[in-house]
């Protein structure tokens, strides 16, 4: 039921410099591109793509608006599509992920450079005026006068019109400039190993954005070795549903509570497929060969006697290691044996309280 496919190994091939979906890399090139802020080109690419999953989960939701409108039968089979696509979206968090940044690439980029004011519409209205020669229909109606007066005035309407284009294109290389200052200044800190600037870069492209709509939130941190750590709150019984769905032969709905057995392992699921999410958009992201990610979930502390978020999933993952996974096709919990972890589960109980696990021993950022 849980196997674990190979894939081809992802390969980051940004070359001058450059966001859900399958691994691609984006490759950026300077000239092509032009300077429109390639960090804002990731950020609108992450936004645009999507799964079908989520794609199927926005038109149920135009749909939600004709819901009192639908007949008895119709409603029950809107309610099932949504429960089965709400089931869809939980399994397939792990399945999308941002495009492999290359920094380095960052730093290779040309500075844009000012523009110079020019006055090229000035110069062929002049010309125009100095080499204008009146017809024999200008000087049989004395029109020569009203002419040259005519190509007067576009001599000045040209001056306006090449200062309008210079203002705008120095306008346009301010924006330009900043935003390759900016993008170098965070490149050059994030290849520097700085803490501060992944933070900043994560804060900056925000891939997590389409996931916190399930509750999860997600919180960063380094420890002594500089390994980024990410602590995400799953908030699984907010998120899992606790009943099952289904159309009857009938046509009418069936809403049955879900075995406690089948909760768990959704829930596990879910969990697993949001800590791998997390685990891929970071190595994405950063130029970082390890990252740390832990899942919390409101559990009773056997200590205290209290329910608190406490660890139930803690994984160390390896770039080179999540590059060999097929993500299409694996399952989300047991691919967590390919990497280091800390997980206590059952079926019947679902998931206890676990240890995080520790950074490698004398691996350093």
């Amino acid at each position: 039921m849980r196997g674990v496919s190979r894939r081809q190994s992802k390969t980051k091939m940004l070359p001058s410099l450059p966001p859900r979906h399958s691994r691609a890399v984006l490759k950026f090139e300077g000239l092509e591109m032009g300077w429109k802020g390639t960090l804002r080109s990731l950020e609108a690419s992450a936004r645009r793509s999507e799964r079908n999953s989520q794609r199927r989960q926005r038109e149920l939701q135009k749909r939600q608006a004709q819901y009192a409108k639908m007949e008895a039968l119709e409603q029950a089979a809107y309610e099932v599509d949504v429960y089965n696509n709400q089931i869809d979206v939980l399994l397939s968090v792990h399945k999308a992920c941002g495009e492999d940044i290359d920094w380095s690439s960052f730093i290779n980029r040309v500075e844009p450079v000012q523009p110079r004011r020019t006055n090229l519409a000035e110069i062929e209205a002049l010309t125009r005026e100095q080499t204008f020669a009146p017809g024999v229909f200008a000087r049989l109606f004395r029109l020569e006068n009203r002419q040259r007066n005519k190509l007067k005035a576009l001599v000045e309407s040209a001056k306006l019109a090449d200062n309008e284009r210079f203002a705008q294109e120095t306008q346009d290389w301010r924006t330009e400039h900043r935003d390759w200052q900016q993008e170098y200044s965070l490149a050059t800190r994030i290849i520097a190993g700085e803490a501060q600037a992944k933070l900043d870069a994560i804060k900056r492209l925000d891939p997590f954005s389409d996931i916190s709509h399930l509750g999860t939130s997600i919180r960063f941190s380094f420890g002594a070795s500089g390994i980024i750590e990410a602590t995400l709150n799953v908030h699984g019984s907010h998120v899992v549903p606790s009943e099952t769905k289904s159309l009857l032969q009938s046509g009418k709905l069936s809403t049955k509570q879900m075995p406690i057995s089948k909760y768990n392992e959704l829930l596990q699921d879910y969990v697993c497929s949001c800590v791998m999410r997390v685990g891929r958009e970071l190595l994405a992201l950063l130029p970082d060969d390890i990252v740390i990610v832990t899942a919390v979930d409101a559990l009773l502390n056997p200590v205290t006697g209290h329910v608190e978020d406490l660890p139930v999933l803690s994984v160390v993952f390896s770039g080179q290691t999540l590059s060999r996974l097929n993500v299409e096709a694996i399952d989300p919990s047991e691919a967590m044996k390919n990497f280091t972890h800390n997980m206590a589960f059952k079926k019947t109980v679902g998931f206890a309280p676990v240890q995080r696990v520790e950074p490698p021993s004398g691996h350093r950022i």
